[in-house]
């Protein structure tokens, strides 16, 4: 390969890959060519794209950015998986097909520079939150508190209500309340 066509193909994998702060690394060798089709539509329907990488080209066009941390893994034929929401939906996804896929090999991953290796570190980022359960989270946590001191003020008016309550059904009754002292 020419070295203007190796640079072309760096500057595409730079346009390619921009903005893209995480992914997973697979192999893919072995897969038919219907069951490669199937697997990369499906993907597709949940914006997910899958690209082949060559190694070394892809090194220079991840340098200086949170993918150059998938640099160790890039050995042998490898496929980058990116897209969705988060690297985290691309993980669960591919864990997913992985169990189907007998082929597929589980490489690596990457989140926002922090690097994920082998099968083991691709199922972990699987489990991770994604950005929207991440917040939910912290939401849940920060209105805990106020929930339980709102139900805490409300609490004697409950029980003041059901005294209420109780005098009226018994005074609807006929019943004759009996004076407190």
């Amino acid at each position: 390969m020419s070295k203007p066509v190796k640079e072309m193909i760096v500057e595409e994998y730079r346009r390619r890959f921009d903005g893209v702060s995480g992914g997973v690394l697979v192999h893919i060798r072995g897969m038919d060519a219907i069951e490669n089709n199937v697997f990369r539509n499906e993907l597709r329907k949940k914006s997910i794209q899958v690209t082949l990488l060559k190694n070394t080209l892809a090194r220079k066009a991840f340098a200086g950015t949170p993918l150059e941390a998938l640099n160790p893994s890039l050995k042998g034929p490898s496929a980058f998986v990116y897209g969705a929401e988060s690297a985290v939906d691309v993980a669960r996804e591919i864990v997913e097909w992985a169990k189907k896929v007998e082929e597929m090999e589980l490489q690596a991953a990457s989140l926002d520079g922090v690097y994920f290796e082998g099968a083991a570190g691709v199922r972990e980022l699987s489990k991770y939150p994604t950005r929207e359960e991440a917040q939910a989270t912290v939401v849940t946590l920060l209105l805990s508190p106020h929930k339980n001191v709102v139900g805490c003020a409300k609490s004697p008016g409950s029980k003041l209500l059901g005294v209420v309550k109780t005098i009226q059904e018994k005074l609807e009754n006929g019943e004759t309340i009996a004076k407190v002292g």
